[in-house]
């Protein structure tokens, strides 16, 4: 394993670990809103602090992008934090959440880990390496249409706006795949998809700590991320559409139709 990868997982862990612990005195947990329907606890807070003393700790010259404390540092490594990726589904009790680090290295991601600490479930990449879970090599699905596929999906509850084109775009999903899912937690949700246990996933309004994680598990897994015009800005525009390269093309067939001018440029 890579030694910046090695840290990620130590990172992860701790994290992890903070979060399983919480899990016996959920009612006891100080949350806050936010914003509408976006939730952060003192989990979240405690569990980002000890992933960035641990990364701190290895790579003191390194900037760090964290859902919960912001930006800081200045480096050409930047490491992009989600420390509880899914907090709705914590706070709830709903087992469908994770921890989720990338390292980016000149604005390219080149390492990741999404750790599920509910199932021990370990996603890990590094570019040009491969993608895994728990040791083992994954690979995206192999599914030539959507018409069989499961596709995973967020509502887009931080741009209201784009409901209804995103409602037009479930009931297109809804009727010409096998199924639809929301789970609630965008980056667990990519690292399924590069387990093929998703074939594909769409999303609008999603942050770079949602998303760089889980589309370089993705790419190692043989398979393509976009946004909503197929291009490679995804972690700017925060929309995202992915999957093995004929469900990739397929997914971007279903949407455009319903975009508009502002959707397409992102």
């Amino acid at each position: 394993m890579h030694p910046m990868l090695n840290t990620a997982v130590k990172a992860a862990r701790r994290a992890g670990g903070i979060i399983n612990r919480a899990t016996r005195n959920l009612d006891i947990i100080a949350v806050k809103e936010k914003a509408a329907n976006d939730f952060v606890s003192a989990v979240d807070s405690e569990a980002e602090q000890a992933i960035i003393s641990t990364l701190r700790e290895a790579y003191p010259g390194h900037s760090i992008l964290a859902e919960e404390s912001g930006a800081s540092g200045k480096s050409e490594y930047q490491w992009i934090i989600d420390p509880l990726d899914g907090t709705t589904n914590f706070i709830h009790g709903f087992p469908q959440y994770a921890v989720s680090i990338a390292l980016s290295h000149r604005g390219v991601v080149t390492q990741s880990v999404i750790y599920d600490p509910s199932r021990n479930d370990l996603f890990t990449a590094t570019r040009g390496r491969g993608a895994y879970l728990n040791d083992q090599r994954m690979r995206v699905g192999k599914r030539a249409s959507l018409a069989p596929c499961l596709i995973g999906t967020g509502f887009p509850f931080r741009q209201v706006e784009h409901i209804d084109i995103y409602l037009a775009i479930l009931r297109d999903m809804m009727k010409g795949s096998a199924g639809v899912r929301r789970a609630g937690s965008a980056a667990l949700d990519l690292a399924y998809v590069a387990a093929s246990r998703l074939d594909g996933f769409w999303e609008f309004g999603l942050a770079p700590w949602d998303m760089a994680a889980g589309a370089l598990l993705i790419t190692e897994a043989g398979g393509l991320v976009g946004d909503l015009a197929g291009e490679g800005r995804y972690l700017e525009t925060g929309n995202i559409v992915c999957g093995n390269p004929k469900i990739f093309v397929e997914l971007l067939r279903a949407i455009s139709p319903h975009l508009t001018p502002t959707l397409k440029k992102g």
